[in-house]
């Protein structure tokens, strides 16, 4: 397991998230630049790796734009369906794997990556 390294880098400003939906944003985790999707519904906000667990492709159709069915995140490569409040694969190619999640933390005005692995 990583060593956990003790630092806190902004991610977005909270009043750039829509107050229900998703974003894509880019950060750096561990050297390497990713999209990260940030989902935010009212005050409950989520962050997790914008990669699907079935074949590690993105999982928007377009950088920033997502495909949403009935609070369901559609992969856009081959249809994967992830519930919004855990990133729990509910139907699809990967059923019961999980999106990789990002600790993120409100203080402020923005939210902040967490305790980035070395």
């Amino acid at each position: 397991m990583p060593e956990i390294e003790s630092v806190s880098t902004s991610l977005i400003a909270w009043d750039e998230l829509p107050e229900s939906g998703l974003c894509a944003v880019d950060a750096v985790i561990a050297g390497e630049n990713e999209s990260i999707i940030v989902y935010r519904d009212g005050d409950n906000f989520a962050a997790w790796r914008n990669i699907c667990p079935h074949a590690g492709r993105r999982l928007d159709y377009v950088p920033g734009k997502f495909l949403l069915d009935q609070g369901l995140l559609i992969c856009a490569a081959h249809g994967a369906s992830f519930r919004l409040r855990d990133g729990e694969c509910v139907a699809g190619p990967c059923r019961g794997e999980h999106l990789s999640k990002v600790a993120v933390v409100r203080r402020g005005g923005h939210l902040y990556l967490e305790g980035l692995p070395r």
